[in-house]
């Protein structure tokens, strides 16, 4: 068999795929215990945010309400992480082989612009209260921003663990660190305005907070959009993994090399490579292993273009070669 025939029949050979379970979640155990974990904060930040309001009213604090307003969002965004998470359970489909694993991420950046959007909704309440400043009850001020920490320093506890695999969770965790730094400035101006009558300590303190929280939502903007623009992952040295699959007896070259998240804690690498036919089983067994040992790398898919194949220039990047038979 030669010419076409053969060219086909080595195609169909070199066209080895070794892909990890896309059903496989190595994450879903953690999932659910952030999604139970997630619950009770949910519960816990809608009981207080009604107190706190209250409150804030009351004593006629601005840090108390900017706070108040801030949890009320965290309320609306919590309850959204959770949905995420049960949704993203759903099994994959036809039209959807990946299954709905996305749902977090695309969470996470609603939560990401919804903090940068509370942010700026302090700064100019904090402005306006500069300019004409209000009498505050500081006692009153302090004894709720005092229960309000003591809320979100539980909460923050229940998300600590679970923020770390998943970005979804990262940004309900990143809303209660939101709520705790509310709750440590009111009570600072609260003892401030006890102790010396200074009134704007109230609203900068409101500005100082907002600005913490401009930083934290930037940067959960950042990672989501990395994660939906299939971005390599900070975390992975490219060159390094490009380097770790060439040192495999039998590969000869990589080309089309691409790394990217699924979703938080799930990763996936495809990519083409150049090596002996009579090697090919030995080769993408190790290669799945030593992306799965050294990158944490749970999904990965190799095409191997045999090197009689790839010499015959077939890729549109390969140089072009007289194939057999061909005039020169």
């Amino acid at each position: 068999m030669t010419g076409p025939a053969q060219n086909q029949a080595a195609s169909a050979r070199g066209h080895e795929h070794l892909h990890g379970q896309h059903q496989h979640d190595p994450g879903l155990e953690l999932r659910e215990v952030g999604r139970r974990r997630l619950t009770w904060v949910l519960a816990l930040t809608a009981a207080f945010t009604a107190v706190e309001f209250a409150g804030g009213w009351i004593a006629n604090s601005l840090a108390l309400i900017a706070d108040a307003g801030h949890m009320l969002s965290d309320v609306a965004a919590i309850a959204l992480s959770v949905f995420a998470l049960w949704f993203a359970r759903r099994p994959a489909t036809p039209a959807k082989t990946y299954g709905y694993l996305r749902t977090e991420i695309l969470a996470a950046l609603a939560n990401g612009v919804a903090l940068a959007a509370i942010a700026i909704v302090i700064f100019i309440h904090a402005w306006e209260r500069l300019q004409s400043p209000e009498p505050v009850r500081g006692g009153l001020m302090l004894v709720v921003a005092a229960g309000g920490l003591v809320v979100n320093i539980l909460a923050a506890f229940l998300l600590h663990g679970s923020a770390a695999h998943s970005l979804n969770l990262r940004g309900a965790y990143l809303h209660v660190i939101g709520d705790l730094l509310g709750s440590i400035g009111a009570m600072t101006a609260a003892l401030i305005i006890l102790l010396t009558g200074w009134l704007p300590a109230d609203p900068l303190i409101s500005i100082l907070v907002g600005g913490l929280i401009l930083f934290g939502s930037w940067r959960l903007v950042r990672e989501s959009v990395d994660v939906l623009l299939e971005a390599t992952p900070r975390h992975i040295d490219l060159a390094l993994l490009r380097r770790t699959i060439c040192e495999i007896d039998g590969v000869e070259e990589i080309h089309d090399l691409h790394v990217w998240t699924l979703t938080s804690g799930v990763i996936a690498m495809s990519g083409h490579i150049v090596a002996e036919p009579a090697e090919l089983q030995n080769i993408t067994a190790e290669i799945h292993h030593r992306m799965h040992e050294r990158f944490g790398i749970s999904h990965v898919t190799v095409q191997v273009d045999p090197r009689p194949l790839y010499s015959l220039g077939t890729r549109e990047d390969a140089p072009i070669r007289h194939r057999q038979g061909d005039q020169p």
